[in-house]
């Protein structure tokens, strides 16, 4: 293939794509209709015009066999009056009219059957029409529902990562981090406040500790249990008293 072949094969090639999609379906059914429209109204202009031709045909026809007629009657008049030259003429005149009038027979014949296809082709040109027209709707409205199924088709396919659907990806993404970090200050926030009770705890300790240290009663001793030099409420009298005489003695020794 030649180089001007191949140019030519990519201009039409680029040509009938640029028709392709410059193409409505709309458009094109209405613009069908109207070019079916304008060729029934020639195909009845062609039609009448055969009809006429038919029945002029018929005229002539008709015409040339009245003619026949008549010179054959003249012929025959002729014949009687005893004048054969002048019956001669006349039967002439009557073979040529005969004559015509099968030539104009076989045109009629013809002009019939062309008219009758003529017709005919016109009946289905209009069926066609009619039938275009009462679908033209249908027609529409599947061309637009197939137009919008492949709009989302397009969309569908033609997602990307900045496509709305990661855009929400990321924000539950980041949702979640937030969530988290909520929690983990909230159990810093816990963790604070049982250092706080802990640091409570050990006051009691030095506490107790301090207590022992200056002799008094501790402050986690048994309730039971008192502290070594005091006495028992509950012990008999006479002990008692032993207990508060010995310092007597000693102060009187000391004397």
């Amino acid at each position: 293939m030649g180089i001007m072949d191949r140019l030519s094969s990519l201009i039409r090639a680029n040509i009938n794509d640029l028709i392709d999609r410059a193409e409505d379906p709309e458009k094109m059914l209405d613009q069908i209709l109207r070019d079916m429209q304008s060729n029934i109204g020639m195909a009845r202009t062609q039609v009448a015009a055969m009809i006429a031709q038919e029945k002029e045909l018929e005229i002539d026809l008709n015409e040339t066999n009245k003619l026949a007629l008549e010179w054959g009657n003249k012929a025959q008049r002729a014949v009687d009056a005893g004048k054969d030259d002048l019956a001669r003429e006349a039967l002439r005149r009557k073979r040529d009219n005969e004559q015509n009038s099968t030539v104009y027979q076989q045109q009629l014949t013809v002009q019939e059957q062309s008219v009758e296809k003529l017709k005919q082709q016109l009946r289905q040109l209009e069926q066609k029409y009619s039938s275009t027209m009462s679908q033209r709707d249908v027609l529409i409205a599947r061309s637009r529902r197939a137009h919008a199924q492949q709009k989302v088709a397009e969309k569908v396919s033609s997602f990307s990562p900045t496509d709305p659907s990661a855009d929400l990806d990321r924000m539950e993404r980041k949702i979640r981090g937030s969530e988290a970090h909520a929690a983990a200050l909230t159990e810093m926030g816990d963790d604070s406040y049982e250092a706080q009770f802990q640091e409570l705890d050990n006051d009691d300790d030095i506490e107790a500790q301090l207590q022992a240290l200056k002799g008094g009663p501790s402050v986690d001793a048994p309730v039971g249990e008192l502290p070594q030099g005091t006495a028992d409420p509950g012990a008999p009298v006479g002990d008692t008293a032993v207990a508060l005489e010995a310092p007597s003695e000693v102060t009187t020794g000391g004397q």
